[in-house]
């Protein structure tokens, strides 16, 4: 599967490219089913497949050899039209690190990485000595296995040892369907790096890399020998890279999975109701919230997020020197997350508290002398749902390190949690948002 430079907690945009993970490649393809029926695909070129799949050439061959035979085996699966070529290139360790780091720092203003810290940093999801930047580095360094930018049309392959074997074959399929999906249905286009829209990028992430893990794993059963899917197996257990991966704080690592995990049940659910025609309607209808992710029925209903708005002016209602470092949308995915991460209860609980979600806002407030506040301004489908997701905020802020609030309104569907470095600062934020009484 893939990270990729757009899967981004809380307002941070990772890079400007879609990527693949080496630890999770060959999972998906022990357990995805055949596709469904589906539209014809486009004839094929004299390069494509004309009968069942042709073998790809053995490592000793050109590159470009091994990357020719596996393009017309993507889009025969795939049913999409190559409109320009792809010059794959092949990253060592060394270089896919540096590549990470040098997008990241591009493509994150150091203000809003800084903004992003000092949010998770009170909500209790990383330690407060963490450089976000730091662990975004490293896990992004550790797991990419291959990325495509839609900003420069550029494919890359990692390949540690200099071969291209079945992991970076793999890595191939996956990423060239990134091309073919930019080709027909113009990336750039879906406002992935939009700060202040986090759950709807990661929502629209988990479309573009559902599909692309879905074609890499069915492109795995057609064309990998058992004796590859072994070999593919062993390589993306690297001991290093697990380690690293279990080290990061799950606000991180889970947000980095999501789209490829959550994504691909998604996308193989819309593709074996509609083919890959629907898949292909998908993208121009994407999901808008991880609710209609993690809820599929919920995006075939179209059910639209609650907006959710915090004042214009509370900076200036706070008072001299307050400012709003930023502002974005949780989501259900990422207020799940918290309640089970930082709150230290089960996944289920956590994933139930979450899923009455109707919308969210969520702002990181910065005062003089180093104060600051996260208010979670939250909408609920019910005020049952209200109140479950109440007592469930609570017992988490119970638990963290800096005071905060649950307000929740008798016989209302809000709820606003607001988390602060000291209990003045937190009654001040709920004076100024009219929830002391």
């Amino acid at each position: 599967m893939t990270p990729t430079a757009l899967d981004r907690p809380l307002g941070v945009r990772l890079a400007s490219f879609l990527a693949s993970l080496a630890l999770i490649a060959v999972a998906c393809g022990q357990s995805v089913p055949s596709p469904s029926s589906s539209p014809a695909p486009p004839s094929p070129s004299p390069s494509d497949v004309a009968s069942g799949p042709t073998p790809v050439p053995t490592a000793a061959q050109d590159p470009a050899e091994i990357y020719a035979a596996i393009e017309p085996q993507v889009r025969a699966i795939r049913g999409l039209e190559a409109k320009a070529p792809v010059d794959p290139k092949v990253l060592d360790d060394a270089g896919i690190k540096k590549f990470v780091a040098d997008s990241f720092k591009e493509d994150n203003p150091p203000e809003i990485i800084a903004a992003n810290e000092r949010m998770l940093k009170l909500m209790g999801l990383i330690e407060p000595d963490a450089s976000l930047a730091d662990l975004y580095i490293d896990l992004l360094g550790s797991q990419v296995a291959g990325l495509y930018s839609p900003d420069d049309k550029q494919l890359y392959v990692v390949s540690k040892s200099g071969a291209l074997g079945p992991s970076e074959k793999t890595t191939f399929a996956h990423e060239y369907t990134h091309a073919l999906q930019d080709q027909n249905f113009d990336l750039s286009g879906m406002d992935l790096d939009q700060i202040g829209e986090g759950d709807r990028a990661i929502a629209r992430l988990s479309l573009i890399e559902g599909d692309a893990t879905l074609v890499m794993s069915l492109w795995q059963i057609d064309n990998l020998t058992q004796a590859e899917i072994m070999q593919l197996l062993g390589e993306s257990l690297d001991p290093e890279a697990t380690r690293i991966l279990q080290e990061m704080p799950a606000a991180l690592r889970e947000t980095l999975l999501f789209p490829y995990t959550r994504g691909l049940t998604f996308t193989q659910g819309v593709q074996a109701t509609g083919g890959w025609e629907a898949v292909n309607e998908a993208f121009a209808n994407p999901p808008g919230s991880t609710e209609q992710v993690l809820h599929p029925e919920k995006y075939t209903a179209r059910e639209a997020p609650v907006k959710v708005d915090l004042p214009d002016d509370l900076a200036t209602r706070l008072g001299k020197g307050w400012t709003v470092g930023l502002e974005d949308t949780l989501g259900e995915f990422q207020l799940s997350l918290w309640l089970s991460d930082a709150g230290g209860g089960t996944l289920a609980d956590a994933n139930q508290a979450a899923a009455g979600w109707g919308g969210d806002r969520t702002a990181i407030l910065d005062g003089p002398n180093g104060a600051s506040a996260v208010v979670i301004a939250t909408e609920w489908d019910s005020t049952a749902d209200a109140s479950e997701f109440a007592a469930q905020a609570r017992a988490v802020v119970g638990g963290l390190t800096n005071p905060a609030a649950v307000v929740a309104l008798v016989g209302g569907t809000g709820v606003t949690v607001v988390i602060g470095t000291t209990t003045d600062v937190v009654g001040q934020v709920e004076n100024v948002l009219g929830l002391a009484g």
